[in-house]
């Protein structure tokens, strides 16, 4: 049977509300392939030419091990979170006997975006079992959300001069009509279906309930929740999966972090020394020495892969036209004279050559001068190793919005293109 990389895609999104269950989503495909978990806490008996991963919170690491003594390593880097809406610790409150849930932004989401949505929440649960704490994850499609807005009789000048939206008191969901004189912890508990006082802790999260799908008069693009940046994650892991295995003196790896959306600063994020920890760990089971190692890294690259702000003529003076990329028009290179993306002449250069070499389209994206651009983990994985970094992605429309917007073609060059690097 013929693999379709588009279907894949789709089914990858739909599973992937949350970075647990993208992490969690990566991991069952990649163990379906023959690749061997492995605990951080355990001693690793790490064989040559082997394929291991490594889950780390809402994090994942895959590699394949060379058969020989590695003397360089090829990673491809992408992230697995997304802005949203978290529930407060105490997320449930009554007001005029309504129930509704308190949140707080994660990242920095188009919050009009949310409201008048239906919304799910999702995440992880943390349950007392006995003597021990067993993490669960959380779907809960029987009891969507949904967060009202103000009518426009109310505010008719809403859509002249859109009014702040209050964090704290517009953007909490009704759960229903009435609260049954129940308490908020009673009404929470019922609705998460566990017992009173089972819950040790949660990370939950408000997200979109609308499946990812296929638009255009000549279905040509995907919309969906979390394109920002599952389309990189899916793509890298497709990469891994395809591309030939063992090369002589190489590691192949794919690593996808969380919380880059909130600047990477965690125990598992691109700060953190989750990263290198896997590389000096695959070292060591070769029995390299720490020169052995530092050779190693000069010898390697890491290719980000991120999103990119698709040029959009309705904006005109937001962009840098000649810099601007298209929507479906291939691979974007990310360039910053201020390092939020790590893209120098040299790192690009590689990525071209393959580009023409495998007649994959590219092109170029460097922001207005007069707006900052964002960042990504290429910067941060750059400063954090020394290893040479190059910032790639896709052009999207409504970046950060709770549906975004990418080309089909564009994705699929980008799995191409991923391969071919793995393949080196």
């Amino acid at each position: 049977m013929n693999f379709d990389p588009l279907s894949d895609l789709l089914s990858f999104l739909q599973g992937s509300p949350t970075a647990w269950h993208a992490t969690q989503e990566i991991g069952n495909r990649l163990a379906e392939q023959d690749y061997t978990p492995l605990d951080e806490q355990e001693k690793w008996e790490l064989s040559p030419g082997g394929s291991y991963f490594v889950e780390r919170g809402g994090s994942i690491c895959a590699f394949i091990l060379p058969k020989e003594l590695p003397k360089s390593a090829t990673i491809l880097a992408s992230h697995t979170d997304s802005p949203a809406l978290k529930l407060k610790p105490n997320p449930l409150f009554i007001e005029d006997n309504l129930p509704f849930l308190r949140v707080e932004t994660y990242g920095s989401p188009i919050l009009s975006t949310w409201m008048n949505r239906d919304l799910v929440i999702a995440g992880r649960i943390l349950l007392s079992e006995g003597d021990e704490v067993k993490q669960n994850l959380l779907f809960l499609e029987s009891a969507p959300v949904l967060i009202p807005s103000l009518a426009i009789h109310l505010e008719r000048e809403t859509n002249d001069k859109p009014k702040k939206i209050d964090r704290e008191h517009h953007l909490c969901p009704i759960l229903g009509i009435e609260s049954k004189n129940k308490s908020p912890e009673k009404i929470f508990e019922e609705l998460l279906g566990i017992k009173q006082g089972d819950l040790l802790g949660a990370d939950l999260y408000l997200v979109p309930f609308e499946t990812p799908r296929i638009l255009g008069h000549h279905s040509e693009m995907v919309a969906s929740y979390r394109i920002d940046n599952l389309a990189s994650a899916h793509a890298s892991l497709l990469a891994l999966l395809a591309a030939e295995k063992h090369p002589k003196e190489r590691i192949q790896m794919a690593i996808f972090w969380n919380h880059e959306e909130v600047g990477s600063g965690s125990d598992e994020g691109a700060s953190s020394p989750f990263f290198i920890d896997m590389l000096k760990r695959m070292t060591l089971s070769y029995k390299m020495g720490e020169e052995d190692f530092l050779r190693m890294k000069q010898s390697s690259h890491v290719i980000s892969i991120d999103m990119a702000h698709a040029y959009h003529p309705g904006y005109k003076k937001k962009y840098d036209k000649e810099n601007a990329p298209k929507i479906g028009k291939g691979i974007v290179l990310k360039y910053n004279a201020n390092q939020r993306y790590a893209t120098s002449g040299l790192t690009a250069a590689k990525i071209v050559k393959i580009c023409q070499k495998k007649k994959i389209p590219y092109q170029s994206f460097a922001s207005e001068s007069n707006l900052p651009c964002g960042s990504t983990v290429g910067a941060i994985a750059a400063a954090k190793t020394g290893i040479q970094t190059v910032d790639i992605g896709l052009a999207q429309f409504s970046m950060h919005a709770a549906r975004e917007l990418i080309a089909i073609n564009d994705h699929l060059d980008l799995c191409k293109l991923l391969k071919s690097i793995l393949e080196g």
